[in-house]
């Protein structure tokens, strides 16, 4: 793989602005190359030839003094290319690269190059310094809350003994003092100073190599200010360094985040919540959970700056080496010293830090275990499996094969013509549909993430998946076709139009077998053991569980995502209202369906249909209610528009015989169309935008192709208008009217399938734009900063 796409690979997708312009500054080279090979190649050839006239300098180069000085006319100053000087820019230190050779011909071109080069180290320089003085800021909070957990631990679990422990450690401190003067006096300098910074990390509790200068330098006089602080101040160092931990608690109190049920209504009726810490194991393990995910997200982050630096230092290695090769030129040597010399280069804040988070964690949270703690903190790359492939394509062998016999199985015995089929398609059918309604959902899901990694959407930190749990296309898929052999599988085993011509009955226990499918599936979700993406199943029941009690959880982007998912499964919604009345009410055992009659089901039609929809109506009070935003107000109105539509819309189809209903389902259709359909384009999907640099559309786009944004909205404003067979009852002669209705209800599915991808690319994007690459952790203490002043 070549390195600009390797480069493309590796980036932070969230910070994509923020590296090098690989591809911009090799179209600057290859402009050069152009001229280079147009308009030189006899004075190249010149050149070339007029070096073999030259005088021999001989074998063996001549040494030169060191103390002599270089003259301007030195050979090495007539190569000289550039010189890189720095400069004050904005308040920050930046740098400038001069060409000494921009009155070669052809030397405008390279002139500009330099320039783009050093616009591009500029923004990747000043991008890495703030992002380490972002995480060094977070240390320091990740350090008070450290020396809180260590408080809390020993509050806990040995609240009496700490004071005699306190007097072990200083002694224990004055023995490595006396130790390490013992051992400096016959040490060669590189041991003392060595010595000394473990000495220095023992009394301040910091990871070695913490204070470390970049070149390790020591000199005599650090070594006597040792010598005298260890002789003068041994004893008191420990505690003059840090607090005494149990101090930590007299100021401390507990972070209470609106992240339950009882937490909630406490927060809504003003019921003040108990901040004092409540010292029990119980609430040591939360709080040692809480901070363990911080130090986990923390650490991710280090990886990822790291890895920024690399990357981009890489990328100027090779963008000048590749300017050296056309031009001919010494250039990099010069160019790269000034990059190892930078703060991307020499700044070792990052690595110190990892070492130093390692260590904390490895002790307080592992026990002492490195590789179980690594294991935590560098969980290995989740890696593609063969057999995924292998089982994906023969379960989607077996559902084309089904597919097929099905069809061929109902022309070749003629099925839709036989006097049962009508009862077939009002009972059995749907029951049946409701896999196809999953499975279809499912698809375009797996389509989803298929496009979103293709476009390098980063939907597993969107969702909030934990790293190496979320599922990719293939392993969608393979479920998605799973489900659909079964189904399938289920339906060509009992095809049975007509009742036994002996027992003039149905057999009821083939009339079960969708429920017993469907009691399958909810055993395989609910199973506890690790087996079919455990981790996967769980995260969505719990978004699943947050939905159903919307107001009393926290909203969070999978919990809305999903319950936007759910209203575009109303048909499946109603399939499982009409399992029950299927089954619970006995009618399997006749094949008949008196759900339609019953005053009981037409009252629950309108209940379960109107599920989705008010758990997104209390996610939007909830929002609003916490964030202050008038926006989620605006949008819980928008789904109360829809709730009544559809309600509306059920209430007509169970009673046509109304001119009211009929009015009245047109009326509020149509506003919620309208209002859906422009909350979709503008807020949703950030399109829409007169001034934008993309007419009607956003600035920044995903997709290569601009047709497809459109065409993409103007589907989208046709599949919101397929209500309109429910107003109209749209019938065709050769369909049932529950196939019609599997028909437009697959069309909503199809569209939520589209509408998810540009819903993520917008929010992909606002993140890119600010540069959020990680989720924030709440943290489980709180100082109190009044009393900090104070001291």
């Amino acid at each position: 793989m070549k390195f600009g796409k390797e480069f493309m690979a590796q980036m932070v997708p969230e910070w994509q602005a923020a590296y090098m312009d690989y591809n911009f500054l090799k179209m600057q080279l290859k402009e050069i190359q152009r001229f280079h090979a147009r308009g030189r190649p006899a004075a190249h050839l010149v050149k070339q030839k007029s070096t073999l006239y030259r005088a021999f300098s001989g074998l063996i180069p001549r040494q030169k003094s060191q103390r002599q000085p270089t003259s301007l006319s030195s050979p090495d100053e007539e190569s000289q290319v550039i010189v890189v000087n720095s400069v004050a820019q904005d308040g920050s230190l930046g740098y400038e690269t001069r060409f000494l050779m921009s009155e070669e011909e052809g030397g405008e071109y390279e002139l500009v190059f330099f320039r783009r080069l050093d616009d591009e180290f500029n923004k990747v320089n000043k991008f890495y310094r703030s992002k380490v003085d972002e995480v060094l800021k977070e240390a320091d909070v990740l350090t008070k809350q450290m020396n809180a957990l260590i408080a809390f631990r020993i509050k806990v679990e040995n609240p009496n003994g700490w004071a005699d422990r306190s007097n072990d450690i200083n002694r224990l401190s004055s023995d490595v003092a006396a130790s390490w003067a013992t051992l400096s006096a016959s040490a060669p300098s590189g041991a003392r100073a060595a010595s000394r910074r473990v000495f220095k990390d023992f009394l301040l509790d910091v990871e070695p190599t913490c204070g470390r200068q970049p070149d390790g330098s020591s000199n005599g006089e650090d070594d006597n200010a040792i010598h005298q602080n260890v002789e003068e101040k041994k004893p008191n160092n420990f505690r003059a360094t840090r607090p005494a931990p149990l101090q930590v608690l007299d100021r401390l109190k507990i972070n209470n985040t609106l992240e339950t049920p009882r937490s909630t209504i406490k927060g809504f009726l003003n019921v003040p919540n108990r901040t004092e810490p409540n010292f029990n194991k119980e609430s040591l393990k939360k709080v040692e959970e809480r901070l363990k995910r911080a130090l986990v997200v923390f650490y991710n982050k280090l990886r990822l700056l790291k890895s920024y630096s690399f990357l981009n230092t890489l990328a100027f290695s090779k963008i000048m080496k590749k300017y050296d090769k056309i031009t001919s030129r010494d250039a990099s040597k010069a160019y790269l010293k000034m990059v190892d010399n930078s703060y991307l280069g020499s700044s070792d804040e990052v690595s110190r830090l990892m070492e130093r988070v390692e260590h904390t964690f490895i002790k307080h949270f592992s026990n002492g275990n490195r590789s179980k703690g690594m294991r935590i903190l560098r969980p290995k790359a989740k890696r593609e499996q063969h057999r995924v492939t292998f089982f994906m394509g023969f379960f989607g062998g077996c559902t084309v094969a089904l597919v097929l016999a099905l069809i061929l199985i109902a022309r070749a015995r003629n099925l839709l013509d036989k006097p049962g089929a009508t009862q077939y398609m009002e009972t059995m059918f749907p029951l049946y549909s409701l896999f196809g309604f999953v499975v279809l959902h499912m698809l375009m899901y797996a389509a989803n993430i298929y496009f979103w990694r293709r476009y390098r959407v980063n939907y597993a930190f969107i969702f909030g998946f934990k790293q190496g749990t979320e599922l990719g296309y293939r392993e969608v898929l393979l479920l998605s076709f799973c489900l659909a052999t079964l189904a399938l599988a289920s339906v060509v085993s009992n095809l049975d139009m007509e009742m036994d011509p002996k027992t003039k009955d149905y057999k009821a226990l083939t009339e079960l077998i969708p429920l017993a499918l469907v009691v399958l599936v909810l055993i395989i979700f609910i199973y506890p053991f690790n087996i079919i993406y455990r981790s996967s199943r769980f995260f969505f029941l719990t978004c699943l569980f947050h939905c159903i009690c919307a107001p009393l959880y926290k909203v969070t982007l999978p919990d809305f995502f999903l319950a936007d998912q759910l209203t575009s499964q109303l048909q499946s919604f109603r399939s499982l209202e009409f399992y029950v009345c299927y089954y619970g009410w006995g009618d399997y055992k006749l094949r008949q369906n008196t759900c339609s009659t019953s005053d009981v089901f037409r009252a629950f039609s309108f209940f379960v249909v109107a599920i989705p929809y008010w758990c997104r109506l209390f996610q939007c009070l909830r929002r609003l209610f916490e964030e202050k935003d008038a926006m989620q107000g605006y949008n819980a109105l928008k789904y109360f528009s829809a709730l009544v539509a559809i309600s509306v819309r059920t209430a007509y189809s169970l009673d046509r015989g109304k001119i009211n209903w009929n009015m009245m389902a047109w009326i509020f259709s149509i506003i919620a169309a309208i209002y859906g359909t422009y909350w979709d384009l503008v807020f949703d999907w950030g399109l829409l935008q007169r001034q934008s640099k993309n007419r009607w559309l956003r600035d920044k786009l995903l997709l290569p192709y601009k047709s497809v944004y459109f065409g993409a909205m103007a589907l989208n404003v046709l599949l919101r208008f397929a209500w309109l067979q429910t107003v109209l009852n749209f019938q065709v002669s050769f369909l049932h009217k529950e196939a019609m209705i599997a028909i437009f209800a697959s069309l909503e599915i199809i569209r939520r399938g589209i509408w998810n991808f540009f819903r993520l690319e917008n929010e992909h994007l606002n993140n890119v734009g600010a540069y959020r690459a990680f989720k924030s952790v709440p943290l489980p203490f709180n100082y109190d900063e009044d009393e900090d002043k104070d001291d």
